[in-house]
């Protein structure tokens, strides 16, 4: 049949596509013609902000990616690093934010198998899930409905594959009104010598497409839905989300790691943003090849579609591959006996250009260079806002201290932040695959690495309300509280990933934020030698002028060369001594007390000495790997008081309460409430006190006797005065139930 005519190419419809004149015009002049529909909808995708990352490029570069256990760094769908015995992590975090607002059950599922693509592709198995959700206001009708919606999808999704999701984080805050962030991290494990790259390599070799039917579902999906702020027409662009199937998944998983046993599998990439478009471009422009194409060939579940449709589809589960001449036959059995759809649809050339047809008739000719490098590389303006000088000062003098705590403590273990997120990670299944060590609720989950004694931490973290405050230390923190969460667990971080989600770049104050999120990140990773191999930059956050929080998301992953070796953040005996590694400073600014207590987002955000913090997590590490704690919990929102209080009845089988005893010269509020960094809670067996207060005083790490753990209630003496008298059972009540109530 015909093709049916495409729309002519002009001045007036090329916004249609993302994109701008100065854009179309650098098109007109690489081609020295101009392109038509089909070709303009290709460079539409490959130029978005999503796919080229034009305006984060130049910062990105401030960011390590180097080191010895560095098998492959950011360009490629995952990183990867040596975790020893011939084993390698394969990990990354993404952004499924945009299709999650539209849509947030198929934009988080499809979020989670995306994910899993980028890990599976790279030859590894996929072995656990971690998400970082932020949602608005919770009091907005909306928020609920984004919320459930978020969280069935992940489950839906991620039960149904069979992949653990092993934790993560739920905040809260009216900045993501209309903007929820769906964060979605993968870990996978391989053999080193069994890497799999995204190359096209190889004069007559075949392109192999494997997997779902392509159909309408996901068009514009990198140009328009993720590279656009939102606005009147966001509901209307339902649509461009894509809709996914976990069980064709589970077979495209074992079809592709059981083909990734023969030798003739040249390079393969999933087909995700941009779908067939940005596969088989980046596969050939990595490999300076060029392409031949069948697009009659592909697979469609819809009739009628169009060259422009089926290249910009980002239907899910689909995969291309490049396979050695004379082994297609041999490649096709294999996903067959898996029930997936497989066809050559073109082969590889020497020419450097993509050549696409479709009945008969060529429909693409295009440089291959030109399309992947060629988008405009911007240096945008930056400029610090204006608000960081009005909110960066806070005057403790006019707000009055503390005389007793129970209820700013029961107000915190209220707040949806801090409360217990047993509601979301309950509907996951944690389990499947049996590597799981720690579950979720502690500081970091802990996974066996089948075939050897060695186990991965992995954490994922970012305070947005420190880096609206000051992006950079708000970004050292999230690195740093990450490392240390990894630490709280007894292992060593080894890789990290980061996902920079932020509002319009084109404004000025957008790009300082950025900038400076991402300088902090680099900072603490070069301090701490730990490099970032692989991420996302989720942009224009934003709807109608209304940005969120810089929220910068980091994940890491830590290394335990002794699986049995782990730790969890909750108490485990009645007598054990409580202590607090770390120094606690007269600071409240940014914190969820000023927060929670006066509706204040205001004042500097803790301090931060690096130098410091790697010391601290090198003692945690050393004290429990040595058997000396017997549980260690990360200080953070909520200050000690909830720190403690968490470790009290966090545990999953028993709940034991603390008396506390503290001396100290600065102000009540600061020393139960405050977030002071580099401060960690840990509790151990009285015959240990003295080996361990000789190796904390050898570390050169402040050092606090806190109290002793047992009893059924948490009390708190400050300067001989009571401060905190309050039930366990009471507190545990105000911490399980909120978000339960709120979701349910």
């Amino acid at each position: 049949m015909p093709l049916p005519p495409s729309p002519l190419v002009n001045i007036d419809n090329i916004e249609s596509l993302g994109l701008t004149l100065p854009e179309f015009e650098r098109i007109q002049h690489l081609l020295g013609r101009n392109p038509n529909w089909t070709e303009l909808g290709i460079f539409s995708v490959m130029w978005s902000e999503h796919c080229s990352y034009k305006s984060s490029k130049v910062h990105l570069k401030n960011l390590p990616t180097e080191g010895p256990r560095v098998v492959q760094g950011p360009g490629e769908n995952a990183g990867v690093v040596d975790i020893g015995d011939g084993k390698v992590a394969v990990f990354k975090i993404e952004s499924h934010n945009h299709p999650s607002f539209v849509e947030p059950f198929q934009g988080a599922a499809t979020g989670v198998g995306g994910i899993l693509r980028d890990i599976f592709t790279m030859g590894a198995r996929p072995i656990a899930l971690l998400n970082s959700l932020r949602f608005g206001d919770p009091e907005e009708p909306r928020t609920r409905y984004l919320l459930r919606g978020v969280v069935n999808g992940i489950s839906s999704y991620g039960n149904c594959v069979g992949v653990p999701n092993v934790g993560g984080e739920i905040n809260f805050d009216f900045c993501y009104d209309n903007n929820n962030l769906v964060n979605v991290f993968c870990l996978g494990v391989a053999d080193k010598d069994r890497i799999f790259l995204g190359n096209a390599s190889g004069v007559g070799n075949s392109v192999l497409y494997v997997g779902s039917k392509t159909g309408r579902d996901g068009i514009h999906g990198a140009s328009l839905l993720a590279s656009s702020e939102f606005d009147e027409t966001t509901e209307a662009k339902r649509p461009t989300v894509q809709v996914g199937d976990p069980f064709t998944e589970k077979l495209l998983i074992e079809a592709c790691l059981e083909a990734m046993e023969h030798d003739w599998i040249v390079g393969i990439q999933d087909m995700g943003a941009a779908g067939l478009t940005s596969s088989s471009f980046e596969m050939a422009d990595r490999s300076g090849t060029g392409v031949e194409l069948d697009l009659s060939k592909v697979p469609m579940r819809e009739t009628g579609m169009t060259p422009f449709e089926i290249l910009l589809s980002e239907s899910q589960e689909r995969m291309l591959f490049v396979i050695e001449k004379g082994h297609e036959e041999e490649a096709k059995k294999i996903f067959e006996k898996w029930d997936l759809d497989a066809v050559v649809i073109g082969q590889v050339t020497d020419t450097g250009v993509m050549r696409m047809t479709m009945e008969g008739e060529e429909v693409v000719n295009l440089p291959i260079h030109a399309v992947v490098e060629s988008a405009p590389q911007l240096v945008r303006p930056t400029k610090k806002p204006n608000y960081i000088e009005a909110v960066d000062t806070l005057n403790l003098n006019i707000i009055p201290d503390l005389e007793r705590g129970e209820g700013i403590l029961k107000l915190l273990l209220k707040s949806l932040n801090i409360a217990d997120k047993s509601w979301a990670y309950k509907q996951y299944d944690h389990m499947v695959g049996i590597n799981t060590l720690v579950m979720p609720g502690s500081d970091a989950a802990v996974i066996r690495v089948k075939e050897t004694n060695k186990a991965l931490a992995i954490s994922v973290d970012c305070n947005s309300r420190y880096c609206h405050l000051n992006p950079f230390r708000g970004a050292q923190i999230a690195v740093a509280e990450c490392f240390r969460n990894i630490a709280c667990s007894g292992g060593v971080p080894i890789g990290l990933t980061n996902c920079l989600n932020f509002g319009n770049p084109e404004k000025p104050e957008i790009m300082w934020q950025f900038e400076q999120a991402v300088l902090g990140i680099g900072n603490v990773c070069n301090y701490f030698s730990v490099p970032v191999v692989s991420g996302n930059v989720s942009l224009y956050n934003e709807t109608k002028g209304k940005s969120i929080y810089p929220t910068p998301v980091v994940a890491a992953v830590g290394l335990l060369e002794d699986q049995t070796k782990h730790c969890t953040q909750w108490f485990k005996n009645p007598g054990d001594h409580i202590a607090l590694l770390g120094l606690t400073l007269e600071e409240i600014g940014g914190t969820d007390y000023l927060e929670n207590y006066l509706d204040l987002c205001q004042g500097s955000v803790p301090a931060l000495d690096i130098k410091y913090e790697r010391m601290l997590h090198q003692l945690c590490v050393e004290l429990i790997q040595n058997d000396l704690i017997q549980s260690a919990h990360d200080c953070s929102e909520g200050g000690l008081a909830v720190a403690i209080a968490e470790s009290c009845f966090s545990g999953p089988n028993q709940t034991l309460g603390a008396t506390i005893e503290l001396k100290s010269s600065i102000r009540n509020d600061a020393l139960m409430f405050g977030e002071s960094q580099s401060r960690i809670v840990i509790s151990y067996s009285p015959d240990k006190k003295e080996v361990i207060e000789e190796r904390v005083n050898n570390a050169g790490i402040d050092f606090s006797s806190l109290g002793i753990v047992g009893g059924n209630d948490l009390t708190v003496q400050l300067n001989d005065k009571e401060f905190i008298k309050e039930k366990i059972s009471t507190l545990e009540e105000a911490w399980r139930e909120p978000l339960k109530r709120y979701g349910g």
